[in-house]
């Protein structure tokens, strides 16, 4: 029976290569009278040789098709949004056209393909380890093991030994030799998360991996090379840190070869009727009932809310809603903290959460609806520098009926042809 050698690694793998291979299996399998135990395994062996070999084909040609694809430096945030999903860029939920969000993306999809150490940083809850995981899925070991390690969650006195594993009798209670997290990543990728809380002595250590790949379990003098991506993230200014010599410099730059930010949710308000949805189908999954609806004073509370914990926090909202409303969430179904206070508001003049608990829903509509009113006339009056006859006649409406608008809600057309001459007085 004719048998390749699994374990010989090509220099350069080739369609042909691979199609060699396949071949050679056909004819093994075809003219076989009797298939030991042995044989099955040795053949099982080579059809997961091949499927490597095909995915790493996969992943270059994804890589190659990616860096000679690129978008226009002009383009527009949906044609950018677009392109990433055009090139089949794995993502686990949605994402918006918010521009610094998308540069991260791209970033992303970039040094996916690569083992470059990646640093991302953000405020708490803004996806930190939803992008580790993008990296990690979009790469050449997504097929590997993916290893989370919150630093900042574990004992400073028993941090090495997670990360790097221990010998027999290092220290009271190893009653066995015991494999790190490094080892477990062994050809995957390993997440530390709030790096930032990780000790100046496990610091040195942790540059030894990046620098030679190499670790060296707690109470052994023995160096085990492992292959492991890093991947690390914080939302603690690590320059900072560094300056004030409590991160290490050396550790800090080597880490952020490729560096990530992430911008907080109140920046990315088009992304928050999209994770709503989301987070909605999510939760009715989760607790087996069908989605709920939302008022339009929830709907609007949860657009202009600053979301100090981000995107974790609004998660979090939308399972308390999901479990606490029956088919139609409202305000009253919110945690207290929120509905005490007033929802930042996203544009000038915005209803205050308090003014709409306590008000009917006939008068909110009728707020609503004045201030939209509103919003729109000083809108057209800035862009007509005051000018009514041409507002009227850019809205279609009666002059008069205008001016009874106007009057009705207090603005002077003069003041803003007052600010249009001061505006031109100014250039000139």
């Amino acid at each position: 029976m004719k048998l390749y050698n699994v374990k010989s690694k090509s220099s350069s793998i080739s369609y042909a290569g691979v199609l060699e291979k396949v071949e050679i299996l056909s004819s093994t399998l075809r003219w076989a009278a009797k298939l030991e135990r042995p044989e099955i395994q040795k053949l099982l062996n080579q059809c997961n040789s091949l499927r490597d070999e095909v995915m790493q084909l996969s992943h270059k040609e994804r890589f190659v098709q990616a860096s000679s694809k690129r978008t226009p430096k002009n383009a527009s945030a949906a044609e950018r949004r677009q392109a990433l999903v055009d090139r089949s860029f794995v993502f686990e939920g949605v994402f918006g056209e918010n521009p610094k969000l998308l540069e991260s993306l791209e970033v992303a999809q970039k040094v996916a393909p690569t083992d470059l150490p990646v640093l991302i940083d953000g405020e708490s809850g803004t996806g930190k380890e939803l992008m580790a995981k993008v990296i990690h899925a979009n790469g050449r070991r997504s097929d590997g093991p993916y290893i989370t390690v919150n630093c900042g969650a574990i004992p400073d006195s028993l941090l090495e030994s997670e990360l790097f594993g221990h010998k027999k009798g290092s220290f009271t209670g190893a009653i066995s030799d015991r494999k790190g997290k490094f080892e477990s990543a062994e050809g995957g990728t390993i997440f530390l998360d709030e790096l930032g809380e990780l000790p100046l002595h496990s610091q040195v250590k942790l540059l030894r991996v990046l620098q030679s790949n190499e670790i060296q379990r707690v109470g052994s003098d023995e160096l085990i090379e492992v292959d492991t991506r890093v991947v690390a993230a914080t939302n603690k200014n690590l320059r900072q840190l560094s300056e004030e010599g409590t991160f290490r410099e050396d550790l800090f730059y080597r880490l952020s070869v490729i560096h990530v930010t992430l911008p907080p949710l109140r920046e990315r308000r088009d992304e928050i009727q999209l994770l709503n949805e989301f987070f909605c189908d999510e939760a009715a999954e989760s607790l087996n009932r069908a989605p709920i609806k939302m008022s339009a004073s929830l709907l609007r509370f949860l657009e202009r809310y600053d979301y100090p914990g981000n995107i974790r926090e609004l998660r979090n909202i939308i399972y308390r809603l999901s479990c606490l409303a029956g088919d139609t969430a409202d305000l009253e179904h919110l945690p207290d903290h929120l509905r005490a206070g007033p929802a930042a508001p996203a544009t000038s003049g915005a209803i205050a959460t308090t003014e709409v608990a306590s008000g009917s829903l006939s008068e909110l509509k009728k707020a609503a609806s004045d201030q939209a009113e509103r919003e729109f006339l000083e809108i057209g009056l800035q862009e007509t520098g005051g000018k009514v006859a041409e507002l009227a006649r850019r809205i279609d409406m009666n002059r008069s009926h205008l001016q009874t608008l106007l009057k009705k809600h207090g603005i002077s057309s003069r003041d803003f042809r007052a600010k249009a001459g001061a505006g031109s007085a100014a250039k000139a």
